[in-house]
């Protein structure tokens, strides 16, 4: 079922949280051009996710399929970074509906489509061509479940395996396009091999760490058809308590409201 966004005013005098993003929070979060509610969504705007979007490999002007919407933060902020065309699949009904009304919120509205289905389904797609396909997946399904069911369904890889996910991106994407994924590191070996299966192979590897003394627990992965020398990097989030690194904020500094006063100086 396709939602549609409509366009409607954003409150911008909604209170902010401190200066520091929340790895988790059940409030509304407003972005410097954007607002999240996300109190449907099992999984909330959170520091990985944050970064992960803005890493993305986004050319301005391309069409971007967004898998497993939540909150619809992925998709709001390729958006912001000149996007075309964003079309978001989210599986549970009450995220696909707040994820839609965050997009109708948005100064980007006629750009975001939602469809409230399974990926899997190919009404909820279309017939693919995507520039960058994006998504924050299920992981840990070696772990134990939740006992939450949206956030088991969400977080667990009980509803879409990753095989499932570098098939599907297979098929979608355009020839030159990308398949973006982040995942837990211990899992990128497995990737890798399925992706190779598909024809898609890792291109750029992004291990996310909180702090330097901290070993990576993420990754971001760009995959594409072509074949090349994959770049591997690591990011560090933060330098100290409260504090975001310098690498951190380069990528953080258009989106966080904390970062919108350095900017006018």
């Amino acid at each position: 079922m396709l939602l549609q966004a409509v366009a409607a005013p954003v409150d911008l005098q909604q209170r902010v949280l401190g200066g520091m993003l929340p790895r988790v929070s059940t409030r509304d979060f407003q972005f410097q051009q954007f607002r999240v509610r996300q109190s449907a969504s099992a999984m909330k705007v959170c520091t990985d996710a944050t970064v992960f979007g803005a890493m993305a490999p986004l050319e301005p002007g391309c069409r971007v399929l967004d898998i497993g919407a939540g909150t619809g933060l992925l998709a709001l902020m390729a958006a912001q970074r000149g996007a075309a065309q964003v079309h978001a699949i989210e599986l549970d009904a009450d995220a696909a509906n707040e994820a839609a009304d965050n997009f109708a919120c948005s100064p980007w509205a006629r750009s975001l489509s939602l469809a409230h289905g399974d990926v899997r389904d190919p009404a909820t797609h279309g017939n693919g061509g995507y520039q960058l396909i994006i998504c924050n997946p299920p992981f840990f399904a070696d772990q134990t479940l939740s006992n939450d069911p949206k956030r088991r369904r969400a977080r667990h890889a009980d509803q879409l395996f990753i095989a499932e996910l570098l098939e599907l991106a297979g098929r979608l994407l355009s020839d030159q396009g990308f398949f973006y994924v982040l995942l837990p590191c211990e899992r990128v070996p497995a990737a890798v091999r399925s992706a190779a299966g598909e024809g898609l192979y890792p291109q750029c590897q992004t291990d996310i760490r909180g702090y330097a003394h901290q070993p990576g627990k993420l990754s971001a992965i760009t995959f594409a058809r072509a074949t090349g020398v994959l770049i591997e990097r690591c990011l560090t989030v933060y330098d100290g308590p409260r504090s975001y690194s310098e690498q951190a904020a380069a990528y953080l500094g258009d989106f966080l409201l904390r970062f919108a006063g350095a900017k006018e100086e």
